[in-house]
């Protein structure tokens, strides 16, 4: 193979792994970032943090692999999604899946690193990762069980930090949980008349002429368990600016989603990156200052 040739190979496996599209990594990484912090009271383990944030790139890019894969019959009919590699047959299935199993492998090599208890929990993350991208046949909720794929990291940071995981773990994961609904619900929305044509489910479909007020709803409630997370977590001043600062975020997207137009469908899911920074600064400066 020429070095050409392999140049092109490489460049369309960065496009299939998503990463000159890095807002996944943000929304994957602040729940964790958020995780290892509170565990770890402000001083988490620079090891443990290492791991965690490489991990997290390798298993978005896993994620984004194996949802190509999953959806390269229906992505050629949907404007935003036909040019993907897969899809427009730039590369073959069998040259994804064998880089979905490479990426977890990695994955799983780092996880190795950590103890007994946060490699088992590694195996569901990996099984959430591989089925999410199916659940669009199945459900209206897929939204809601990639919050749970992007969440599974919250459990294993509290494993990996303290050896067991306490109630705040799961207060915080339900958290991750419903902030992955409401903003994969705005990126949802880009798609929602193809989804209509193809016959895939979403909670922007679910949820119709009503999707502004549930996604309102959902973050009320979201930002709810984070007031629960901080009180369990004895956060003070800083903690509740940042929440603060997130919840004016909220309201951004809400008038971002006004109109249900595309383009400020998909810039409300962006401005997501900077829900998830407001909160973790919030976290940080609380334990620092």
């Amino acid at each position: 193979m020429t070095n050409r040739r392999w140049a092109d190979r490489l460049k369309q496996y960065w496009y299939l792994m998503r990463f000159h599209r890095p807002i996944g990594i943000f929304l994957l990484l602040w729940p964790t970032l958020w995780a290892l912090w509170i565990a770890g009271e402000g001083r988490p383990d620079a090891r443990i943090v290492t791991v965690f944030v490489v991990g997290v790139v390798l298993m978005r890019a896993a994620g984004c692999v194996i949802n190509d894969f999953a959806d390269r019959g229906f992505d050629p009919h949907v404007a935003r999604t036909r040019d993907r590699p897969l899809a427009s047959g730039r590369v073959k299935p069998v040259e994804a899946l064998v880089l979905f199993a490479v990426l977890c492998a990695l994955a799983f090599v780092l996880v190795l690193q950590l103890n007994r208890l946060t490699i088992a929990l590694s195996a569901v993350a990996v099984f959430l990762a591989a089925s999410y991208p199916f659940m669009k046949r199945f459900t209206h909720l897929p939204q809601a069980y990639l919050g749970l794929a992007f969440g599974w990291a919250v459990p294993m940071a509290f494993a990996a930090q303290l050896g067991t995981i306490p109630p705040l773990a799961w207060w915080l994961l339900l958290a991750t949980v419903l902030w992955a609904l409401a903003y994969d619900t705005m990126y949802a929305m880009v798609d929602r008349e193809d989804d209509l044509k193809i016959g895939v489910k979403s909670s922007a479909i679910l949820f119709g002429r009503h999707d502004r007020l549930i996604i309102g709803i959902i973050q009320l409630a979201m930002l709810l368990v984070m007031v629960r997370v901080g009180i369990l977590a004895h956060l003070q001043g800083w903690y509740w600016l940042g929440l603060a600062a997130a919840a004016a975020l909220s309201i951004y997207q809400q008038y971002l989603i006004r109109d249900r137009q595309p383009q400020g469908c998909f810039q409300a899911f962006l401005n997501n990156h900077w829900l998830g920074l407001v909160i973790f600064l919030g976290i940080l400066l609380d334990y620092r200052l």
